[in-house]
């Protein structure tokens, strides 16, 4: 047993692998609750067996709650992790859209000095309604003053693509919306782009866009009042080489690579990705290298840019890319 300072903490390791609540600990402390929230980007992988991992996602959740992050979760066994459009509508799927707009909705009342008080984004679904009641106005009146403040705030924001801007600003604006509106059935990939044209949004969601829509949603979130977004990607699947052929998602090899490609990217653009956390949870195949391996040594690219070059076999750096958790 070792024990490692870091920042007047003491991290207990257990020779190379460090227990998953010390390694969440250093994570909530010098990224969540600073660097993170304040809009930074960390991509962090986590080597575990399969309790773990779950074991990981349901801690997370917890303090994700704690500290006002939102929490997503995505598992390559269900999702084609290699197509990062597959990625974006599986993250969709698990926001409440019509819930963000009204709270981007509520900021911008309470930055144009409305009374807010008492109004429940979850539960209040026509927004306009509840604000024109708390501050003794007509609905209209205050559609129509929100109107400039949205068009500032969503319509001009340099974050965010311009058809996601576009998408976010009917959402504030159409009162009562719900889940079944067009552009939420655009952005789960639910329906075509052809659903919302009469919106003037034209632009597809898919292999080359799919990017530019998560880092808007990621900034959407921040300006909905979340400190920011923690992704749990499990890709432990794309390790397995030979076909289980248990109805879940097989990845041949070109796919892995795909897959680690994306991984890659999203290292490298990490200046792009506003208030994001993305864990990627993973096995020890990951770390395989081989002729037949499906782990990292297929895609040096990835692999240069996660493992450390020197090492120690005894003590482990909480703060590295890649750790292992006991």
């Amino acid at each position: 047993m070792v024990r490692h300072q870091i920042q007047d903490r003491e991290v207990t390791v257990m020779s190379s692998t460090i227990s998953i609540g010390n390694w969440l600990d250093v994570i909530e402390d010098e990224y969540l609750g600073s660097y993170i929230k304040d809009g930074g980007t960390a991509v962090k992988f986590a080597v575990a067996d399969a309790p773990i991992r779950a074991q990981l996602s349901r801690e997370m959740e917890r303090r994700c709650g704690e500290s006002n992050f939102l929490l997503l979760n995505l598992d390559a066994r269900a999702v084609r992790a290699h197509m990062p459009q597959e990625i974006f509508f599986r993250l969709a799927r698990q926001l409440d859209w019509p819930e963000l707009a009204r709270r981007v909705l509520l900021r911008s009342a309470d930055e144009a000095e409305y009374d807010i008080g008492g109004i429940d984004p979850v539960t209040d679904g026509d927004i306009i309604e509840a604000i024109a009641g708390a501050n003794a106005l007509e609905p209209r009146y205050v559609l129509s003053d929100l109107r400039r403040e949205i068009q500032e705030t969503v319509a001009k924001s340099p974050d965010m693509l311009r058809d996601f801007r576009v998408g976010m600003r009917e959402l504030c604006l159409q009162r009562n919306v719900t889940g079944d509106h067009p552009v939420v059935a655009w952005l789960t990939g639910e329906a075509r782009v052809s659903i919302v044209r009469e919106f003037l949004i034209y632009t597809r969601i898919d292999r080359t866009t799919a990017r530019y829509f998560i880092e808007s949603t990621l900034s959407w979130i921040r300006l909905a009042g979340y400190a920011g977004t923690v992704l749990i990607l499990d890709n432990s699947r794309v390790t397995v080489a030979r076909n289980p052929k248990d109805g879940h998602v097989y990845y041949t090899k070109a796919m892995t690579v795909d897959h680690y490609e994306m991984l890659r990217e999203f290292v490298d653009d990490i200046d792009r990705l506003p208030g994001m956390l993305l864990l990627v949870a993973t096995n020890r195949g990951f770390l395989e290298r081989g002729a037949r391996s499906r782990g990292i040594g297929i895609y040096e690219a990835l692999r240069t840019r996660v493992m450390d070059d020197v090492r120690d076999r005894k003590l482990v750096n909480p703060v590295a890319s890649l750790v292992r958790l006991a």
